[in-house]
Parts: C-alpha cells; structure tokens; sequence
C-alpha cells in the first residue's frame, strides 16, 4: 500500500527537491506517492478528495506561506494543517515557515501541535530527510529558532520564581515530591502550586513529571 505524502510549498522547485530528498531508502518497505501541490487551493481539493475515496493522507509537509483560498476561508498553511488534521487525524505533519516570531510560533504549537515545526532557515539536503525519518518514527521535531521563540514567549508570560529551577532539577534528579521541602525552604503545599503552574505553561496537554521534564529540557530551562 502505499503511503500518501502531500507536499505544499508555492514555489515548484522546492516542492520537487523535497521529493528528490526523501528517496525511498528513507521509507524501509513503504512506497512513497507524492501530491504536490502550490496552494491553498488545490492542496484543500487534494485533501478532501482523499477523504471521500476513504484515501488517507499519511504525512504532510506544509509550507505556513502560501497562496490562500478564500472560497474555504484557508488563508496559509496553518489553516491548511487543521484542515489535514480534521479529515486525516494520524497524518503526520511537518510545518516549515521564514517566519519565527514568538506569537505565530505560540499560536501553531497551540493549534495545531505539528509533529515537526522547522524554520526554513535551518535545513538543508543533509537535515531535511534526517527530520522527515524522525518525525515518521514516532519522533518529535522543532528546529532550534521554533524552540527560542517558543521559550521566548513562554518566559514572558510565566513569572519564573527564584526556586522554580531547584524544583525541576531535584524532580529529574529523582527526589520525590514530598521530599523536596528538606532541600528548598518552601512548604510541600506552595512547592505542588508551583509545580502546577510550571506544567500548565509548559504542556499543551495533560502529563506527568517525564513530560514537564522533557519539556523543561527542550526549552532549556533545565
């Protein structure tokens, strides 16, 4: 069977060497059929059709600039991944953008929560297949400027106690909660109101002391 791969991008040249990139030495046994498309337009046409033949699209990378449809009120690529996410909800997807201010970064991570979220600037023909192989393997990618943008806004926004990093860094130390009093001078009470107002800025969605880690750690704040 093969495995369905919508590549968007509105410059043609980039959207073949995508294709020429992840040769199928990067797809084991799975055979690779590649949609391309240079728009909003007909990427939303690609996408539903794919639906109504009950075809599904497998993974897709997404440029954030493109030309918009209005007809389906798709103005970019960001509404292009939620309209891949609605119709094919295990489609992995891969945005790349030029653009990494804080709040556009903020509002596809909330949104969309991508598989892979690259800056533009920061691939080339070795890193790109190393991310799409990745990302197919159950991985997760954001390039280092998503990261910085993403840790920008997040400091902005979270009042960073003198104590919260001593938390975090006796937490993925292995010291239990009801421990970490007899090394900092805040009660058991005020150390769980931090820690839940760390995880509710870090995370997305619900988890434990493993996700708020590995979050703590890609952002840097460990």
């Amino acid at each position: 069977m093969a495995y369905n791969i919508l590549i968007v991008d509105d410059h043609p040249m980039t959207v073949d060497s995508y294709v020429n990139l992840l040769s199928d030495e990067y797809f084991n046994i799975i055979e690779p059929f590649f949609i391309k498309s240079y728009n909003c337009e007909t990427a939303y046409k690609e996408t539903i059709l794919l639906k109504k033949q009950d075809q599904k699209i497998d993974f897709a990378i997404l440029d954030v600039n493109l030309p918009p449809f209005p007809e389906q009120n798709i103005s970019s690529g960001i509404d292009l991944a939620l309209l891949v996410r609605k119709n094919h909800p295990l489609c992995k997807i891969l945005l790349l953008t030029m653009h990494t201010e804080a709040f556009i970064v903020n509002r596809i991570i909330k949104e969309i929560q991508p598989d892979g979220f690259v800056s533009k600037s920061e691939i080339n023909f070795e890193s790109f297949p190393a991310i799409c192989k990745k990302i197919l393997s159950e991985g997760i990618v954001y390039s280092d400027e998503i990261i910085k943008s993403q840790k920008k806004l997040i400091q902005k926004n979270l009042y960073w106690g003198e104590y919260d990093s001593q938390i975090l860094i006796l937490l993925s130390q292995g010291v239990k909660m009801v421990d970490i009093p007899n090394h900092i001078p805040l009660s058991l009470s005020s150390i769980e109101k931090r820690k839940a107002y760390i995880k509710s800025h870090l995370l997305l969605e619900k988890g434990g002391d493993i996700e708020l880690l590995n979050k703590a750690k890609q952002l840097g704040f460990l």
